[in-house]
């Protein structure tokens, strides 16, 4: 089952973010999201939960690599860029989890992370670190 936008990826009505509002944008440059939409959209296909919009940080890419997930190198037979810090992603839930836990989270965005995350970080974790909050 590809991604719908009118389903919500998974189907139940449109994606939500983590407060509760309409899922926004998460970066056209690179395009991100499991369905690459630019967004961090949740469906069942998704099992890596690939849904925290992140600013990435050269921090966090070294212990991402470091932990067997090299986000630097260009895969084009995927078409993947590669990434840079300064660059929005929509990251693993479990990731950002383990990296928060090791102190080299990145911040994040919490209109563009997907409401499916709270199944694996809580909300006060993600507040922390946004740069959405006033």
């Amino acid at each position: 089952m590809a991604y719908r936008e009118e389903s919500g990826g998974g189907g139940g009505g449109p994606q939500k973010n983590v407060l509760g509002g309409p899922l926004q944008a998460c970066s056209k440059d690179p395009v991100t999201g499991f369905y690459r939409t630019g967004c961090c959209h949740w469906g069942p296909e998704d099992v890596g939960i690939h849904t925290v919009c992140v600013l990435l940080t050269a921090e966090f890419l070294a212990f991402s690599k470091a932990a067997g997930n090299d986000l630097t190198t260009p895969r084009p037979e995927f078409g993947f860029p590669g990434l840079k810090a300064g660059d929005r992603w929509c990251l693993c839930a479990a990731r950002w989890k383990e990296a928060h836990d090791a102190g080299t989270a990145p911040k994040l965005v919490l209109a563009a992370t997907h409401a499916k995350t709270l199944e694996i970080v809580p909300l006060a974790a993600l507040k922390a670190f946004a740069v959405d909050l006033n």
